[in-house]
């Protein structure tokens, strides 16, 4: 008798799962309203990936990151969220993605912004606050957790090879195929998976025995390499291609991103030299950002 009776409910269960998998890509958000002005000063002022950009391609990035701020909360946890925050989490997102356009965040729906670093208990005072940015899991599966701090200095500061906002999206890249193995299957070519397993051992190796510059942390595990290298192609590209040319190759092949051949722009504002720098510093465009 109590089969009868739970049968029934584990159907139900299933049917409302699925019509809520169901609905988080029936109700997804297209962008439809043109895209601000200010958004592209911000953008063209801190994110180098899209001033390098032609006008096509900058259109093209544009969109993705309304789509993206269209389908996926950001709430500030003890800070708050200026616009730069959001345009610099959505450029994280769509960085990596960008020459995959029809790619969607459908298991992503928020992203909590903390002030600084936070510990396993997502308390961000105390002691033993290491932690810069996660994906959640468990209850906390569908958001990722990033630092604000971390977040502006990973654009800020490009040549550190370090970007902690792109870095989680890789995982969550990685994790699209069912498990965060370091493999993304849904970028990399069957016949590049093999390769792409030997180089992360023997990369893994030179960093343990200290004759790399990638980040030691990327020798932790398979995952954290992908993520750590990803950082390091987004960030410095022309230096990867040069120390590490198979490396460089097989993330060009898998992002289907060439950019260490791909011109330098300078920033092309469209603001006033006087005005207020879009940055939100207070300053003068002309003495912050302006003289970049």
């Amino acid at each position: 008798m109590t089969i009868y009776l739970i049968l029934p409910l584990l159907l139900l269960v299933a049917f409302i799962y699925s019509i809520t998998k169901k609905s988080s890509k029936t109700d997804w958000k297209e962008p439809k309203q043109p895209f601000p002005i200010d958004w592209k000063n911000i953008l063209d002022v801190k994110v180098s990936f899209y001033r390098n950009l032609d006008e096509n391609e900058r259109e093209q990035f544009e969109r993705q990151v309304q789509e993206f701020l269209l389908n996926c909360r950001i709430t500030g946890i003890k800070t708050e969220v200026s616009d730069e925050d959001r345009l610099l989490i959505a450029a994280s997102a769509v960085i990596p993605i960008f020459s995959f356009p029809d790619w969607k965040y459908f298991d992503l729906h928020e992203v909590l912004l903390y002030p600084s670093s936070f510990n396993e208990n997502y308390e961000t005072e105390g002691e033993d606050r290491r932690i810069l940015g996660m994906v959640g899991t468990g209850v906390m599966d569908g958001k990722m957790i990033l630092s604000r701090h971390s977040l502006r200095l990973g654009f800020r500061n490009e040549e550190d090879k370090k970007n902690t906002a792109i870095h989680e999206f890789v995982h969550l890249i990685d994790k699209a195929d069912g498990s965060i193995d370091g493999i993304p299957e849904v970028l990399l070519q069957q016949q590049y998976v093999l390769p792409w397993i030997n180089l992360i051992h023997q990369k893994t190796k030179d960093i343990l025995d200290d004759k790399s510059d990638i980040n030691p942390y990327g020798a932790t595990s398979q995952p954290e390499f992908l993520t750590v290298a990803s950082e390091y192609f987004f960030e410095r590209p022309k230096l990867l291609q040069t120390k590490h040319p198979e490396l460089y190759k097989l993330l060009s092949k898998m992002f289907q991103q060439d950019l260490a051949n791909r011109k330098r722009n300078k920033i092309r504002h469209e603001i006033s030299r006087n005005e207020p720098c879009p940055c939100g510093s207070g300053q003068k465009f002309k003495r912050c950002c302006g003289k970049l």
